[in-house]
């Protein structure tokens, strides 16, 4: 594929199979509710777990939802096609979820009081996560070798931009108690208590047992194993799951298999110089 797999859209791009020009200005124009919870994230940082987890933390632990409609129309996204046509079957409180940086949030996002969890990993994991996806997806760009990949994603030319351009525009997003950020490696490691921090967010008030239930239905192994969440269901000729899984590993530090110390020394460099002067640290050393 070259890149007329994408549009361009106020300088990112996207993949033309699930965005449109009518898809943008639908999101650009959406009518945010002050009950809609969006789930935010660089592609590749736990978009799919927190389509699992946030209908359930908003309806109370009912797994129906998770059972019986896919996870791309449970929760789905702001800015692709999908979202136009299912709008109207969404139960309220909302859930959807988005890539898009802040600036790109629709207008009425803005005026709303609608809340963000915007989840964050560390970017050499989202990197190798990201590098596998490419190679089992024919609706994006052929990754090239692990090298070559690197220098597209450090200048941004793969989807949704730069990564540090993303983490940037929502940590200085000042939306006070109306965003919870919340790291990939803290749900991997203690998954009820992200759970609970999510549900105390949203002013759920959700009890232990509720909260233990939503963990073992959101575990990387159930989720593995639901085809309304593994992607299983999504046709060959877009994505190939017999070459690898979507959900391929679900743990945190991956990337210690993938990087040699000259590709390390190089990500790392180009990263840090990105976040000079921010005033925000990140949780995660770059070394």
């Amino acid at each position: 594929m070259s890149s007329s797999s994408y549009i361009e859209y106020h300088g990112l791009l996207l993949p033309h199979i699930s965005h449109s020009a009518e898809s943008l200005e639908y999101a650009e124009n959406f009518s945010v509710e002050d009950t809609d919870v969006f789930a935010v994230t660089y592609p590749k940082s736990g978009t799919v777990w927190m389509q699992e987890i946030l209908p359930l933390v908003l309806n109370g632990g009912d797994l129906t939802p998770i059972k019986t409609i896919v996870n791309w129309d449970r929760v789905p996204w702001l800015e692709t096609t999908r979202l136009a046509q299912i709008v109207d079957q969404l139960a309220s409180p909302r859930g959807l979820v988005s890539h898009f940086p802040y600036n790109l949030m629709p207008p009425s996002f803005h005026t709303s009081k609608a809340k963000v969890i915007y989840v964050m990993r560390n970017p050499k994991d989202v990197f190798v996560s990201s590098y596998h996806f490419h190679q089992i997806t024919s609706f994006v760009d052929d990754p090239g070798t692990f090298d070559e990949f690197m220098e597209k994603f450090l200048e941004g030319r793969v989807m949704n931009g730069k990564w540090t351009d993303h983490i940037k525009s929502w940590k200085r997003a000042e939306l006070g108690d109306r965003i919870l950020f919340i790291t990939y490696e803290e749900m991997v490691q203690d998954l009820p208590a992200s759970i609970k921090l999510m549900s105390d967010f949203l002013g759920n008030n959700l009890s232990e047992e509720v909260i233990q239930k939503i963990a073992e239905q959101c575990s990387f192994k159930t989720m593995k194993s639901n085809p309304m969440s593994n992607f299983s269901l999504v046709p060959k000729k877009y994505m190939d799951i017999e070459k690898a899984p979507f959900l391929r590993k679900g743990i945190a530090g991956d990337w210690k298999n993938h990087f040699n110390s000259e590709q390390l020394a190089r990500f790392t460099s180009v990263l840090r110089k990105e976040l000079e002067g921010e005033n925000f640290s990140l949780p995660w050393s770059l070394d």
